[in-house]
């Protein structure tokens, strides 16, 4: 048709005009070649987690040791602080020395498979390659090239630029949390339910039957390489981090799980709040009661929800309460017998006594001796 013009959408270079300048980042990224001056990211991405760790775990212990006197801290403890001496199977020396040979393990897996990236990445060629994805999963969801063509030359930049920084990032880091989960529900899971994995490496956690802040990584250096060396590598490979996420990814994993661990149920701790699985879920782990359950970590309870295994603090308390009152009933039922017992055993012993005195010819005399002395004979018997 005469005087028609195929919308610029349509023609390849459209693509193009979208795609935000250079040197437009968001706040969190630096152009520098390391996040840190003379410390590459490598190095960053396995000092990190450590440093974290330990002074996460400072702190906690600081509220240990000085905290046990504070009357606003109390009502916030799981547990007395006597209960940490008095039922825990492990001295805090062996604990600490046990995390730091973990720590070892972790460091030389992450040496050797964690990867260092080229400083130098074209972010807006990067973008380029997207942003034909977004201009035809416009058209195809607006129908109508106009509406499309004025939408993206409108919003289409900023759309793209959040879709690099903000939506896939998060999106890769959301998706090593459930890859990191799953890796350890089923291996933890599996480890309680094989005897000999338990007996042999998943119990030295166990041991344990307090957790405190500094012995989150208290495990047996086979689990522990297992656990979390290996499950955070595959977590981040299978994502497909960058280093500066992938330091992101081993700081907040180590920081949660020292959380997780600390001993407070704290309602002002951020980590407690975002996340349901924290420091009171995961102490339920750790108690007789609940060994067999709230095997997920170290983010999310999915799992445990969607396989059955999920206890909360409130069923924790309700089977509490039940077992002690069947312990009275079983108390008290005993009690009944004993003295039902007592009572028949006289009772019997008399009138047997009176009997056998009275056939025998023997009078009341001798039948009431004879029904005293069978009488206790039953008693003691019940006793």
């Amino acid at each position: 048709m005469a005087g028609f013009e195929e919308p610029a959408i349509y023609s390849p270079e459209f693509a193009d005009t979208i795609i935000p300048a250079n040197g437009t980042y968001p706040f969190y990224f630096s152009e520098n070649p390391s996040l840190i001056a003379g410390l590459s990211d490598k190095s960053l991405s396995l000092i990190a987690p450590l440093v974290a760790y330990w002074v996460h775990s400072l702190i906690f212990h600081a509220l240990d040791v000085y905290g046990t006197e504070w009357a606003w801290l109390a009502p916030y403890r799981i547990h007395e602080s006597a209960e940490v001496k008095a039922k825990n199977l492990v001295s805090k020396s062996q604990v600490v020395w046990a995390v730091l040979v973990q720590q070892a393990i972790q460091t030389i897996l992450g040496i050797i498979f964690v990867d260092s990236e080229e400083t130098s990445v074209d972010h807006r060629e990067k973008m380029a390659r997207m942003s034909p994805i977004l201009v035809q999963s416009t058209l195809l969801w607006m129908g109508n090239p106009h509406l499309a063509q004025s939408s993206l030359q409108r919003w289409g930049s900023s759309v793209l630029y959040f879709a690099y920084w903000w939506a896939i990032p998060t999106a890769q880091i959301l998706f090593a949390f459930f890859v990191l989960d799953t890796w350890q529900y089923f291996l933890h899971r599996y480890f309680h339910t094989n005897k000999f994995l338990y007996r042999h490496f998943h119990s030295w956690h166990h041991r344990l039957y307090v957790p405190y802040a500094f012995g989150a990584l208290y495990n047996h250096p086979v689990e522990g390489f297992l656990f979390d060396s290996l499950g955070a590598v595959v977590a981040e490979n299978i994502s497909r981090l960058s280093i500066r996420q992938t330091v992101l990814l081993f700081t907040f994993s180590s920081l949660k799980t020292v959380d997780d661990h600390c001993g407070y149920s704290l309602p002002f701790d951020p980590l407690q709040i975002l996340f349901s699985n924290n420091a009171d879920y995961h102490d339920i782990h750790h108690q007789a009661i609940g060994i067999k359950k709230n095997f997920s970590q170290p983010f999310f309870i999915h799992w445990d929800t969607i396989l059955g295994t999920k206890m909360t603090r409130k069923e924790v308390e309700e089977r509490t309460k039940k077992s002690k009152r069947n312990g009275l009933l079983k108390e008290n039922g005993h009690a009944n017998e004993h003295v039902n017992g007592h009572t028949n055993g006289h009772t019997n012993g008399h009138t047997n006594g009176h009997a056998n005195g009275h056939a025998n010819g023997d009078g009341d005399k001798n039948g009431n001796g004879n029904g005293v002395v069978n009488g206790d004979h039953h008693k003691l018997k019940v006793e």
